[in-house]
């Protein structure tokens, strides 16, 4: 055959074609276990000289031509070979025909096939097997991560999807929600979380689209680059022990030295390239690669592909971008690292294969495929932090430069501890967040990376407790809600609400909760600590003003009195306070309610009224007794069949002192209840430290003291519980549950 200037590989040639190129080497390493039978067997034929050799070379003619197509060109060519053969084919038709030529063996060549070709042949037939069965997983392990890397594409673009979608819920919330600022506030909020949401998925599309990139023009063609070396040593593999034959027939046999001979020049003429080249010239197709991904707009969420820079996107991305530019100077030199090795045991093997050096160079070329295989996990590494870097920066460019990054740590919480950024509490105790070492700043693991880089570098005690309590009081401000819209979003209808129209931020369903102070015992929130008397109206603790239930709008059902018994034999009541059932046979009943007493209270504290058609239990205090006849401002004073801390006017006296509401409109908070006795299960706590009670409305406590459970922390710090019959408030971080 012809010479070539340059020698084609598999890799540039036959683009996306491993698998049937693995078959083909597959066929070839297979092939081997054929030529270590045929010397097996010829070593028997040898004994019964030239009368069996003529019938072993007939049979392998035949076996070869069954499989001459499959050898030369694969089994799935695109071009018809029609007779031609591949060199290595012609070689050993050239073997067959001068084992014809010899009628007669010897015994002691028969003995050397055995020990210096069949028993190699085997050997190297099951390493080069093994070599091709690593390629084979190494390239369905690429495949799995091109097709892991498009799946994790799908769910970021799902995430974005439901990130739109919530923000779209929201909107319509928003329109209709009773507290406008509020939800107004959480749809801002959800909309950022949308934007952050959208830059991942910008950002995961390069990287997917890099790694498409490198797996069809890198990855893969490497691999089948090295998947061709493989077959091409095993081509030089089998002529060295071909040679060898021939060289032993050539010595024993002075007869058949012309045939020998001439075996010799056509083995020499099989250069390992020459079957390639004919299996790449008959399977080389047509091969379109996968077109990039784009971004595609969310149905829900109409947008562009453009990056979201404003400022609260900007801290995502520095914090991003910073992650990125940490990682990518050691990748690279780790990268850089093994690259080097893999090319000085690249020389070695070129050595070993020319003669050079005497080592093994399958295990050589064992060697750098493991260190290939390190490479492409560091080189993946690389090549996505690089591409996040260059997608960030190119948008806002390098947002890192003058930034003073927290010094965060994974922290695990024992104590009651709120975060730092959004002001909520941090649950759990396996490193559900990160601490400062620097500065102690707190934060979720989901608020990490939208912690602003204002680190103000190393602090002592008390600096840090101070800056711990701007940050909570910063934190509490951001869920107060808005005063308006963000510039770049459109107010929703009805989004002019003046602020008497709202409910109060203080009452938005947030407080902070206790924090750890220097000594051994939580420090008791002494902001939301319940207290009985109050000098000034500003430290009034004010009640949730929240909508009333729609029963409070649903007037009694017409004849609803049992068997028509007339309203004047009748006990009545009027509620005082909301109340809402929390256990079986309890009713739930709006303030301001009139009711039917069925069964008065017995001693439990307890109430058995019926409101409308419904009748349950209520507690006694939350009631207060009607007059038999006349209206209720007949100036007689109310009747409780419970003590009752409270009452119906504007100012109620508790141990002396007034209370004033909020507003008029407001509903008003009951006295804590305690369970009823056999209605469920009590629960208890118990003292983890010693307490001093600041006030009436609180317990003192001692530690390993127990109490019935009341009410759990609603968000302010403090826990309702009972002893003695009293119903007062404890801190809630002095506390835990007992579990029975």
């Amino acid at each position: 055959m012809a010479e070539v200037d340059v020698i084609p590989t598999l890799g540039s040639e036959c683009k996306d074609g491993f698998k049937p190129a693995n078959v083909w080497v597959a066929n070839g390493i297979a092939w081997l276990d054929d030529i270590q039978a045929f010397y097996r067997e010829r070593s028997v034929i040898e004994k019964e000289y030239s009368a069996k050799l003529n019938a072993l070379a007939k049979k392998y003619f035949d076996k070869k031509a069954r499989k001459s197509a499959s050898l030369s060109v694969g089994d799935t060519p695109t071009l018809t070979p029609g007779s031609l053969e591949s060199a290595s084919l012609t070689t050993w038709t050239t073997h067959l025909t001068t084992l014809e030529a010899r009628a007669s063996e010897h015994e002691r060549y028969a003995n050397d096939l055995i020990g210096k070709i069949a028993e190699p042949l085997k050997q190297m037939a099951s390493r080069f097997e093994e070599l091709r069965k690593r390629h084979a997983e190494y390239a369905e392990k690429l495949e799995r991560e091109r097709d892991a890397a498009y799946a994790d594409l799908r769910k970021v673009k799902a995430k974005y999807d439901a990130a739109c979608q919530e923000v779209e819920a929201k909107r319509k919330k928003a329109e209709s929600a009773f507290d406008k600022n509020k939800a107004q506030s959480a749809f801002q909020q959800q909309i950022l979380e949308m934007n952050n949401v959208k830059n991942t998925y910008l950002i995961s599309i390069n990287v997917t689209n890099k790694h498409k990139e490198k797996y069809y023009h890198e990855y893969l063609p490497e691999l089948m680059d090295s998947l061709q070396d493989l077959s091409e040593l095993r081509t030089h593999k089998l002529n060295g022990l071909w040679t060898l034959a021939s060289q032993m027939e050539s010595a024993m046999l002075q007869q058949s030295v012309a045939q020998v001979d001439n075996l010799t020049q056509e083995i020499q003429r099989n250069l390992p390239h020459l079957d390639s080249m004919m299996y790449i010239r008959h399977n080389m197709g047509s091969f379109q690669e996968p077109p990039d991904k784009v971004f595609e707009p969310s149905p829900i969420w109409h947008d562009d592909e453009s990056m979201i820079v404003d400022e609260a996107a900007k801290i995502y991305l520095r914090n991003m971008l910073n992650k990125s530019k940490s990682q990518l100077g050691e990748l690279r030199r780790e990268a850089d690292k093994k690259r080097r090795e893999v090319e000085a045991l690249k020389r070695t093997k070129q050595k070993v294969r020319g003669g050079e050096e005497d080592k093994d160079e399958i295990a050589l070329i064992w060697q750098i495929f493991g260190i290939q295989e390190e490479l492409h996990q560091i080189d993946r590494k690389r090549l996505t932090a690089e591409v996040e870097t260059t997608t960030i920066t190119s948008a806002v460019g390098d947002v890192t430069i003058g930034a003073k990054n927290h010094n965060f740590k994974a922290q695990t919480f024992k104590i009651p501890t709120n975060c730092d950024l959004c002001g909520e509490r941090i649950w759990g105790l396996s490193a559900k967040g990160f601490d400062c070492r620097d500065c102690g700043y707190t934060c979720h693991s989901k608020c990490e990376m939208k912690v602003p880089a204002d680190c103000p570098g190393e602090l002592s005690k008390d600096e840090r407790k101070k800056l711990k309590q701007e940050r909570q009081e910063a934190a509490n401000k951001l869920l107060m809600p808005p005063s308006g819209p963000p510039e770049h979003i459109a107010e929703l209808p009805g989004s002019e609400l003046s602020r008497s129209d709202t409910v109060s931020s203080r009452v938005s369903g947030y407080a902070p909760s206790v924090q750890q102070s220097e000594e051994t015992a939580p420090e008791v929130p002494t902001s939301t600590r319940p207290t009985s008397t109050t000098s000034s109206s500003t430290g009034v603790k004010r009640n949730r003003i929240v909508a009333p239930p729609p029963t409070h709008y649903i007037s009694e059902l017409p004849g609803s009195l049992p068997n028509g018994s007339p309203q004047q034999e009748q006990q009545k009541a009027k509620m005082l306070y909301h109340f809402e059932a929390a256990g079986p046979g309890e009713l739930t009943v709006p303030e301001g309610r009139e009711l039917v007493i069925l069964e008065p209270d017995n001693g439990s504290g307890w109430v058995k009224v019926r409101a409308g058609y419904k009748e349950g239990l209520v507690p006694a205090s939350y009631i207060e007794i009607l007059p038999s006849s006349g209206p209720t401002s007949t100036g007689l004073a109310p009747q409780h069949t419970g003590q009752s801390t409270f009452s119906t006017n504007s100012g109620s006296s508790v141990g002396g002192a007034s209370i004033s509401t909020t507003t008029t409109t407001a509903k008003k908070k009951g006295p804590a209840v305690a369970p009823r006795r056999g209605a469920k299960k009590l629960r208890y706590v118990e003292a983890l430290y010693d307490y001093t009670a600041q006030s009436d409305a609180e317990h003192s406590m001692v530690e390993g003291e127990r109490f019935v459970l009341v009410k759990d922390d609603p968000g302010d710090g403090w826990v309702e519980v009972e002893k003695g019959g009293a119903v007062k408030s404890v801190p809630a971080s002095y506390v835990q549950l007992v579990q029975q």
